[in-house]
C-alpha cells in the first residue's frame, strides 16, 4: 500500500513538472511538439513543369487594393485572364518561378504571433479582416493543370542584416519563418509578355515620318499640325529640308521603336479585328466606331483613320511601313511604369504593310532578297495587331513624338 502511494505521489509530481514547465515556457514546450524548422515547406511539389497556373497578388498601399495578376496554360497556349486573355510569353519563366518556389525550406522560425505579422510583412493581401494597410506581402500561388494547389505563399520582407532571406507564411497559419530565397514573382504584366513587339531594331529603320496634331472633335479639324520627315542616308539621318538631323535625337527615337513595350491592352470588337486582319478596308460596324472613337480614333468620310495625338510611320529595309497612331489617354496611375511621374499612358493603334517599292529602294533596286521575309513579317504582325489596342507608358509616348526643333 505505501509503495502505491508513493508511486502515484512522484507520478504526480512529474506532471506537476511538465506542467509547470508549459506554463513558464509556453514557446518552447509548442516549438517542441510542433518544430517544422528545416523542412520543405510543400515536399509533395516535385517538378516545376507540373505547374500550369501562376497567380500573384500584389498590394498597393497607396490605393489599398490589392492587385491580381495571373497567368496559365488554357487551350495549348499560355495566357495572362486578368488581362482578356492577352499571349503570355511564360513557359520558361514559370518554369524558373515554379522551381525556385518548390525548394523551399523553413530555415528558422521567427514567429507564432499574428501580431508580428504587420511588422514582417506577411499580412494576406487578401485579407479584409486585417485592419492595416502596411506590412502586407505578396501571396503567390501555384496550381497545376487540375486547379489542384502545388504551392501557397505569402512573401514578406528582407530579414533585417541577413542578406538573401526575407519572411515568409503559409496563408492561415500564424507562424512565419525566416526562407533563404531570392524569388520574388513579378505581378506586372509587360514582365510576362513577348518584349520585342514590333519585331524590328534600330539599324533596319530607313525612314521615319512624324506627324503630330490633334482634333479638335467639337469643329471636327485638326489643329497645331507639324510634320517631319527623316530620311537615312548612309551613316546620317536628314531632313526633308536636306538638314542634318540631330543624331542623338534620332537615337533616342529609333531606340524607343527598337525597345517598345506595352504596359496594358484592351481587345478590338470582332468585326474590326475580322476587317483588320482581312486587309480589305473597314467596313466599320456601329460597334466599332464606338469602339474606335473612346480609345481616341476617328474614321473620316474618306476612309481615314486618325487619332488625338498624331502618328508615327517608319519604314524598314524589309520593305515593312509601320504606322503608330497615339490615342486618348488610358487608364492606369502616371509614373508607375517609369521614371517619368507626370506622364499619361495613351492608346496605341499599330497597322503594318509590306511594300515592294520600298523594299527595292532600300535593297539597291532588288526586292526579292527580302520579299518572302517581308511579307511573311507583315502577316505575323498583322494577325497580332489586328486583335489589340495596345496602352504604352507616357515616357513612351513622349519619345515617339519629337517635335520639329529638337531633331
Amino acid at each position: 500500500m505505501r509503495e502505491k502511494l508513493t508511486t502515484l505521489i512522484f507520478v504526480a509530481f512529474a506532471a506537476g513538472l511538465a506542467i509547470t514547465a508549459a506554463w513558464v515556457e509556453p514557446e518552447r514546450a509548442t516549438q517542441s511538439l510542433f518544430d517544422d524548422q528545416g523542412e520543405y515547406f510543400y515536399p509533395d511539389f516535385k517538378d516545376p513543369l507540373a505547374c500550369k497556373a501562376l497567380e500573384v497578388i500584389a498590394y498597393d498601399e497607396t490605393t489599398a487594393a490589392a492587385r491580381p495578376f495571373k497567368v496559365e496554360f488554357r487551350n495549348r497556349r499560355w495566357s495572362i485572364p486578368s488581362h482578356h486573355n492577352y499571349p503570355a510569353d511564360a513557359r520558361d519563366r514559370l518554369a524558373k518561378t515554379a522551381a525556385a518556389l518548390m525548394d523551399l525550406k523553413k530555415d528558422s522560425i521567427r514567429s507564432e504571433s499574428v501580431a508580428d505579422h504587420a511588422t514582417l510583412g506577411v499580412i494576406d493581401p487578401l485579407d479584409q479582416k486585417a485592419t492595416s494597410l502596411t506590412g502586407r506581402g505578396k501571396r503567390v500561388t501555384l496550381r497545376d493543370e487540375k486547379g489542384a494547389v502545388l504551392a501557397d505563399f505569402i512573401l514578406g520582407k528582407s530579414v533585417e542584416g541577413k542578406p538573401g532571406y526575407r519572411y515568409i507564411r503559409v496563408p492561415g497559419q500564424k507562424r512565419t519563418y525566416a526562407v533563404k530565397t531570392d524569388a520574388d514573382p513579378s505581378a506586372e504584366f509587360e514582365d510576362w509578355i513577348e518584349t520585342d513587339l514590333l519585331k524590328l531594331t534600330a539599324s533596319e529603320i530607313r525612314k521615319i515620318t512624324v506627324n503630330r496634331y490633334s482634333i479638335n472633335e467639337q469643329l471636327g479639324q485638326l489643329e497645331n499640325v507639324e510634320r517631319t520627315v527623316l530620311t537615312k542616308e548612309k551613316d546620317r539621318w536628314v531632313t526633308s529640308s536636306g538638314k542634318t538631323a540631330r543624331k542623338a535625337a534620332v537615337d533616342e527615337l529609333t531606340a524607343a521603336l527598337d525597345s517598345l513595350r506595352i504596359v496594358n491592352v484592351q481587345p478590338k470588337p470582332p468585326a474590326l479585328t475580322k476587317d483588320l486582319k482581312a486587309q480589305k478596308g473597314l467596313s466599320l460596324s456601329l460597334d466599332s466606331i464606338l469602339s474606335l472613337r473612346q480609345k481616341g480614333f476617328f474614321v473620316t468620310p474618306t476612309g481615314q483613320l486618325l487619332s488625338n495625338e498624331g502618328e508615327l510611320i517608319v519604314e524598314t529595309e524589309k520593305g515593312l511601313i509601320y504606322t503608330l497612331r497615339f490615342g486618348e489617354v488610358a487608364p492606369g496611375a502616371p509614373g508607375t511604369e517609369s521614371e517619368d511621374k507626370t506622364a499619361e499612358r495613351r492608346y496605341l493603334f499599330i497597322t503594318v504593310s509590306y511594300n515592294d517599292d520600298r523594299a527595292a529602294l532600300y535593297n539597291d533596286g532588288d526586292a526579292s532578297k527580302v520579299r518572302v521575309d517581308g511579307n511573311r513579317l507583315a502577316r505575323e504582325l498583322t494577325n497580332r495587331f489586328a486583335d489589340w489596342y495596345y496602352v504604352i507608358s507616357g515616357a513612351d509616348f513622349e519619345k515617339l513624338r519629337p517635335r520639329s526643333r529638337d531633331l
